[in-house]
């Protein structure tokens, strides 16, 4: 989103791509974008990049399949691509890492206490078998409550929230639910992780983390990016 301001703000023509009506809604205030709503397979990326002239995949650290898909576009459209990586965190050393949802949901199955979902909607079904222990705090979607239903999540279970949180919206969360266990991805600063982890710590819970998928890079800062980006614009109106 602020990439995008910023281009637009320089002169580009900025296509945005966002997976949900959500993501349009959060763009609605920059003007001069053109926003494509909704998932996109391989094909229709491809389709997208047709007359463009870069691409910046940035996708969120965890969608490693959709990251894949848009280099493969990139390279079959002969579109410059630049991957903008958020910068991995600091992590504190009491957390538990673990590779994903499913070695969490193994994890937790062995710990008492309760447990809150801070990872979205896709993959709290891999936390069935704990249903009647899990909250789970989730975007405020139709496919999101589809998914926490379907989990078997009672209804009051379903903390229907739009983030980033402070750390004192998350240790309030924490300390009204008596929740033992974080289950986290490491969002970066964008994402909010220092504060969900200084939460934890003040509410007393413990913090899981999940691995960052290993990106397929090179990778770039917002910083590399909006330069190379400016550097372009630049040329192209010489």
């Amino acid at each position: 989103r602020l990439l995008a301001a910023d281009l637009a703000a320089m002169g580009a023509a900025v296509t945005v791509s966002v997976a949900t009506p959500l993501g349009a809604e959060e763009l609605a205030d920059i003007p001069g974008l053109t926003i494509l709503t909704g998932r996109m397979e391989l094909s229709a990326m491809a389709a997208a990049l047709a007359g463009q002239d870069l691409c910046v995949d940035a996708t969120h650290p965890y969608a490693a399949a959709a990251s894949a898909n848009i280099r493969a576009a990139c390279e079959g459209a002969g579109v410059r691509r630049l991957r903008l990586a958020r910068p991995q965190s600091e992590l504190p050393d009491d957390i538990v890492l673990l590779p994903d949802a499913d070695a969490a949901a193994r994890f937790l199955a062995g710990q008492a206490g309760n447990i809150l979902l801070a990872t979205g909607a896709n993959t709290v079904g891999c936390y069935k078998a704990l249903a009647s222990r899990v909250w789970a705090r989730v975007l405020p979607t139709a496919a999101s409550f589809a998914a926490c239903e379907a989990a078997g999540l009672p209804h009051s279970h379903i903390l229907a929230l739009q983030g980033p949180f402070s750390r004192d919206f998350n240790e309030a969360m924490l300390r009204e639910y008596r929740i033992a266990w974080l289950v986290t991805k490491d969002g970066g600063k964008a994402g909010g992780f220092a504060d969900k982890a200084q939460a934890a710590r003040a509410a007393g819970a413990r913090l899981v983390v999940l691995g960052r998928p290993t990106s397929d890079g090179p990778d770039y800062t917002y910083e590399e990016v909006r330069e190379r980006c400016r550097e372009m614009i630049q040329c192209r109106s010489i």
